[in-house]
């Protein structure tokens, strides 16, 4: 991926992991909103000596995503700022983590920053007629609530639940209008009584009610989750959905939705910001349960979720598989928005799984720096069959090659990209 990261059209970004490569993003809350997923995460700016804390979090504003394929996701832009909320400290850049539910016909936009008049975090609702936005925020919090990364669980019987966090994970029911709490807060009980914990999120599947949360158990965040009979509880702690990141991120935030009979995680990391784990981006990978309901752990990838279209620029640096000396790397690692490549010197490969092929194509393009002259095998996983053999001439830079092939029948492929010589950079490819 490079000077070309993703295509943009009409704000719409087609992406793997991370799925938002335009800015940092954070904390995504995903929902499902007629057939479309909706993620409304936080956003993650560099602070300044007039803006925020250097070297922490800095967050002044909400964009939304949503997409209809898991692999298209469109900007629909600034939705909240921290300048729309009265009672906000317009100094404390601190809009994190947030969370979004319907009722009625309604969009309740829950999120925490710090209060002019008391300097600790509140939650705030705004509401909207659309998932989109515009949002307009109510003039005063929640009352009641001191914290931080509101979630809002809305059962089959029609009762709301906020929990929240700040030291402890709480737990109130709301009232119908979904402004005010029904009930007095309670710390939830059975928790983890050691090593920072925040971030709950609330679901149900098959009578199972899951609370899951990032907790420190060593030494960054880990997802882990407990399970009971009851949004309220009691939780027994159940097991972990994702370890800690292997790279060191040290917070991890999430969200669990259902959409077109697939489970799915959402969650954040620094791919973009590798340096600084105070910038980060957000990813998905598919979620899977037992029969006896425990979440399988999900193991992070690059390639994400989603079905890429062969006409589409492929970029197959966000891989499900590869060799062990294939070398992922930034374009401009002084730019991390103009994204990655991957090299490839004799015998390595990179495995990128579906692609959807809805015509017979008869060329491929690479956007690619080829060292030396090169030769690319491209299979199919699942056959083991040979899609492409294709010579590369080398260059003297990036340069975008076009080159015929046999043409490749419909379908959806997992598609292996071996090199048999030479030496390559490959920033992305098409088929047409």
């Amino acid at each position: 991926m490079g000077t070309i990261l993703f295509l943009l059209l009409n704000n719409v970004l087609f992406a793997q992991n991370p799925l938002i490569q335009d800015q940092f993003t954070a904390d995504p809350t995903a929902r499902v909103f007629d057939d479309t997923v909706y993620i409304y995460p936080s956003h993650d700016i560099m602070c300044t000596e007039d803006k925020g804390k250097p070297g922490w979090f800095c967050m002044e504003d909400y964009h939304v995503f949503s997409s209809k394929n898991l692999t298209a996701w469109k900007d629909h832009g600034v939705i909240l700022t921290q300048k729309d909320v009265s009672w906000t400290d317009p100094q404390a850049y601190s809009m994190w983590a947030p969370d979004c539910i319907e009722k009625e016909g309604l969009y309740y936009f829950y999120f925490p920053t710090k209060s002019k008049e008391s300097g600790a975090f509140k939650i705030g609702v705004a509401v909207g007629k659309s998932p989109v936005g515009p949002f307009i925020s109510e003039k005063n919090p929640i009352e009641n609530v001191d914290g931080i990364d509101p979630n809002v669980f809305m059962d089959t019987d029609g009762q709301a639940y906020l929990y929240w966090s700040g030291k402890n994970i709480y737990l109130a029911k709301l009232k119908p209008n979904l402004k005010e709490l029904a009930s007095e807060p309670v710390v939830i009980a059975n928790l983890p009584e050691e090593g920072h914990m925040e971030g709950p999120f609330m679901f149900e599947r098959n009578g199972n009610y899951y609370l899951t949360y990032p907790h420190v158990e060593d030494k960054t965040e880990r997802l882990e989750y407990a399970m009971g009979d009851n949004p309220m509880g009691p939780f027994q702690v159940t097991g972990v959905l994702m370890d800690e990141s292997a790279t060191g991120c040290w917070t991890n935030h999430h969200s669990i939705v259902a959409f077109k009979k697939q489970w799915y995680l959402f969650y954040h990391h620094n791919d973009l910001s590798p340096d600084f784990d105070k910038n980060r981006s957000i990813r998905a990978d598919s979620l899977t349960f037992n029969p006896d309901g425990s979440i399988q752990k999900v193991v992070p990838t690059l390639r994400g979720i989603g079905i890429s279209a062969a006409a589409d620029k492929i970029e197959i640096d966000r891989y499900t598989k590869k060799s062990k000396h294939a070398l992922v790397r930034f374009n401009d690692p002084q730019e991390p928005f103009k994204g990655w490549n991957i090299a490839l010197e004799q015998e390595d490969w990179v495995h990128y799984n579906s692609v959807q092929f809805d015509e017979k194509y008869s060329k491929i393009i690479l956007y690619a720096r080829a060292e030396k002259a090169s030769v690319l095998s491209i299979t199919d996983a699942v056959l083991k069959s040979t899609i492409a053999e294709i010579q590369i001439a080398p260059g003297d830079g990036w340069e975008r090659y076009e080159i015929a092939i046999a043409p490749v029948n419909t379908g959806r492929y997992d598609l292996v990209f071996s090199l048999k010589k030479g030496k390559i950079a490959i920033d992305w490819v098409q088929f047409k």
